[in-house]
């Protein structure tokens, strides 16, 4: 019997590409960049592809955060090259500062948490950066349906580590087989799980194909609202 939710908050409950898009338009204006890349929209692309990469080597140990932040903004961006890291690490602070202002939510994201937070302890189980997840999390309103956030900052480790599930069982008094794991991301957060034996929902709006494995999660689902039909 499920009584313990662990649900990843950016891009599952947190609309992160579009929040993140907005936060950094607010950086490239203020600082001018218009000069470098005339085309936002262009910018933005470029700049998106190297954060994905780089946070896919970020979750498995291959990268530290510091290398992640600064990588993430002198690589797609070389104007930023001459300078220093201490430079770089306050732009980010600005990039950062903008994102924790933002409330846009996945659809459906506060209406199916406050119909979970009824029937299960709801757990946010994030790798993000403690620096921001907490004000995303109570600026967008979701706050009131959670019971505690876990990061990976605190556990000392990231997702999909089997770790970090440990870590998050352990500190809410959670047993495996009565947990469910639900997020968006197939290498973080459902392999995470499977790596523990726990089950798991892949959020999957954009209709990816499974990868090319035999493991299949316990669900898959397109709209967040599937969640009150399965749980």
């Amino acid at each position: 019997m499920i009584k313990n939710l662990f649900i990843d908050l950016d891009d599952t409950l947190w609309d992160t590409y579009h929040n993140n898009k907005e936060s950094l338009r607010q950086v490239y204006t203020q600082l001018g960049w218009q000069t470098f890349a005339p085309d936002y929209d262009a910018f933005w692309d470029n700049y998106w592809i190297h954060n994905e990469t780089l946070w896919a080597l970020y979750r498995h140990d291959q990268i530290d955060k510091y290398t992640l932040i600064l990588r993430r903004l002198r690589e797609p961006m070389p104007w930023l090259n001459s300078l220093s890291d201490e430079e770089i690490l306050d732009i980010n602070r600005l990039f950062l500062a903008n994102t924790a202002t933002k409330t846009q939510l996945v659809d459906g994201a506060c209406e199916v948490l406050e119909y979970l937070h009824r029937y299960y302890r709801v757990y946010i189980l994030s790798n993000g950066f403690r620096e921001v997840q907490y004000a995303k999390v109570e600026r967008s309103g979701l706050l009131p349906y959670i019971h505690r956030m876990i990061l990976s900052e605190d556990a000392g480790i990231n997702k999909p580590n089997k770790a970090i599930f440990r870590y998050a069982c352990s500190c809410t008094n959670s047993r495996v087989n009565e947990s469910l794991m639900i997020g968006d991301s197939w290498a973080a957060d459902i392999m995470g799980a499977k790596n523990i034996g726990m089950s798991s929902i892949w959020f999957n709006p954009s209709g990816l194909p499974l990868p090319e494995d035999t493991y299949r999660p316990g669900h898959i689902i397109a709209r967040l609202e599937e969640l009150r039909h399965i749980l």
